[in-house]
């Protein structure tokens, strides 16, 4: 009996979709897809780095129509198997998969330990992206792009110095040319009738950061003011977050008026952040769902480089009126988001159309 062992199609173990689907055998299958490359890429991070690393399957399917794709994350849910042929959890059984087949190119996109390591014991004919040096330590593989990447790392001075974002820097290290690629994200509607006024504008508050960079917080007394002038203003107004920002959501609902309805899984709290048509929030996982659903954001910087963040004109960065030293620090000794007023932010916010 033909098998296609080299189809896209082709799982080895269970009927492909084509068979299940309309009964094919590969005997005269019509939809047969030879594999012309097979593609590994490593970016295993958290959420909002996996999503902003997706524009780069625009470009490899543009390039390689037929390639097989594999992914391998610790944030698997978030990947479209509509992109990804072969999505990955982290897993013993899954590296233990992928040392066993050779790839036309491997790119590794972080730099941290199982990374780095998977990078040089994985069989490809090209490698990209980052490895592990005769320490244990990240290295760049070859090129310019990676050295770049691997050097603003190390350095401060170096971050603070460069011009380019973030997904302009992984197209450079894959050898592609940036034209505004949008990053790759699906929602499907998690089945909440949301209370949410539509004949208004909508905007999103999130309110969190995460428990490891708390200097970006800003005050709740902030969140409080700018809900009530946007109420004040015609505006609908959800709180958004996470099980760590509950409390503090409830305190700003009652003390605002705004609408909070609770702290859901993934995917729910992907559904409800696309019901707004804007977002305000600091360096979050809420900030890359807001650029992948094209929404207009309201960012909130003050410990990175502004330059890393792309909001493909769709939004604008605001910083605090205070020349505050706390890069890349966890805790900020001057609490420097005081200095980043309700006021700006609600004129921001007038500005979009």
């Amino acid at each position: 009996m033909l098998i296609h062992q080299d189809c896209v199609f082709y799982k080895g173990d269970i009927p492909c979709k084509p068979h299940k689907d309309f009964g094919y055998h590969c005997e005269g299958c019509p939809v047969y897809k030879k594999i012309s490359n097979t593609i590994l890429i490593i970016k295993l991070g958290a959420i909002g780095d996996v999503i902003r690393t997706t524009p780069l399957l625009r470009k490899l399917r543009e390039q390689f129509p037929n390639a097989f794709i594999t992914w391998l994350t610790y944030s698997p849910d978030i990947l479209s198997k509509n992109w990804v042929d072969r999505i990955l959890n982290v897993s013993a059984e899954n590296i233990e998969l992928i040392k066993n087949i050779e790839f036309d190119w491997l790119l590794n996109l972080d730099k941290d330990g199982i990374a780095i390591s998977l990078a040089k014991s994985i069989k490809a004919k090209k490698k990209s992206g980052f490895s592990i040096d005769e320490f244990g330590h990240a290295k760049a593989i070859s090129t310019d792009a990676e050295e770049h990447k691997w050097l603003t790392g190390l350095w401060d001075d170096l971050n603070k110095a460069n011009t380019k974002h973030y997904v302009q820097e992984i197209f450079d290290i894959a050898g592609f040319n940036f034209n505004d690629e949008e990053y790759i994200l699906e929602s499907a509607p998690s089945g909440n009738n949301w209370n949410i006024d539509k004949t208004k504008k909508v905007i999103g508050l999130n309110t969190g950061c995460g428990g490891r960079w708390t200097s970006r917080l800003w005050l709740t007394e902030y969140w409080i003011k700018l809900a009530k002038d946007l109420l004040s203003n015609g505006y609908e107004v959800i709180l958004l977050g996470g099980e760590q920002e509950d409390e503090k959501n409830k305190f700003i609902q009652n003390e605002s008026g705004a609408k909070y309805f609770g702290f859901y899984p993934l995917k729910t709290f992907m559904d409800l952040l696309n019901q707004c048509d804007t977002i305000v929030t600091a360096v979050t996982m809420a900030m890359h769902l807001a650029v992948g659903f094209k929404k207009n954001l309201i960012l909130f910087n003050n410990i990175f480089n502004r330059n890393e963040f792309y909001l493909y004109n769709r939004g604008e960065i605001l910083e605090p009126d205070f020349d505050c030293n706390c890069y890349y620090t966890p805790v900020c000794p001057n609490n420097c988001m005081q200095y980043l007023f309700p006021e700006k932010v609600l004129q921001a916010i007038k500005k979009i159309k």
